[in-house]
């Protein structure tokens, strides 16, 4: 009971520490990127990053199985509202997104995953969201955001592959009370070259980050482009406003 509670708290403050690391990340990028950032009020970055947020929780309901994965890896598209919201309004947004598309999707539906899934949702998800308005950020247009997507999808394969076998697989293994040799048979069924952590995550964990994110890339593209126009329509609307 002892060792249960002490695992527990480790992964508390593991979460706590990383959580403070990425909203620092992302502030410290705002303050060097976001140079044009629209004076619209903190109302409008509440609402629209709550918008945004309750429509990625929502999508997070959405989960698509894998034929090359085991079952607990499941494709969703929350990450395409994310993504809207940080191009829109910044770092900062993107990442409080990411984390109110989980409280929502935790009051809703609760965790399966003994809340490992779910924390590995959130910091995996931001290794995609921080690169990629990073880069569109800088400077503004079609060309930078599809760079940055692209990068941001090389990120989250890259950090969300080492984070899977170095972290996150054997914390589910202990919080879960899994042993990390049945999660490994579940990948055996599904592929027999996996046998290892090191072969899960190579046959299931990166195809899996890379798939993931050329879908979040090609969707952004498409739906960012006609949804953009409008919510700048609205901006200049609020500044005038704001200017009277």
């Amino acid at each position: 009971m002892s060792q249960t509670l002490k695992d527990n708290l480790s992964f508390v403050l593991v979460c706590l520490l990383i959580f403070a690391g990425i909203f620092v990340l992302a502030t410290a990028l705002e303050r060097l990127i976001v140079k044009d950032r629209k004076k619209l009020g903190s109302t409008h970055f509440i609402s629209y990053t709550a918008i945004f947020a309750a429509m990625a929780g929502f999508l997070m309901f959405l989960e698509i199985p894998l034929f090359f994965a085991p079952a607990f890896y499941e494709i969703d598209l929350s990450e395409i509202p994310v993504m809207i919201c940080t191009f829109y309004l910044g770092p900062v947004a993107g990442v409080v997104c990411e984390l109110l598309k989980i409280v929502v999707k935790l009051l809703l539906k609760g965790t399966t995953s003994a809340f490992v899934g779910d924390f590995a949702n959130f910091v995996v998800g931001c290794s995609f969201v921080l690169p990629a308005t990073f880069i569109y950020h800088a400077k503004r247009g079609k060309r930078s955001a599809l760079i940055g997507l692209v990068v941001g999808t090389l990120t989250m394969t890259v950090f969300g592959s080492l984070f899977n076998a170095v972290y996150l697989l054997p914390t589910f293994a202990d919080l879960y009370g899994m042993p990390l040799d049945a999660i490994i048979a579940m990948g055996t069924e599904v592929n027999s070259a996996i046998n290892s952590v090191s072969t899960l995550v190579l046959f299931a964990v990166v195809p899996f980050n890379l798939l993931k994110g050329v879908i979040i890339t090609v969707l952004t593209m498409l739906l960012y482009k006609r949804i953009s126009p409008l919510l700048h329509k609205g901006d200049s609307k609020l500044e005038k406003k704001i200017a009277k």
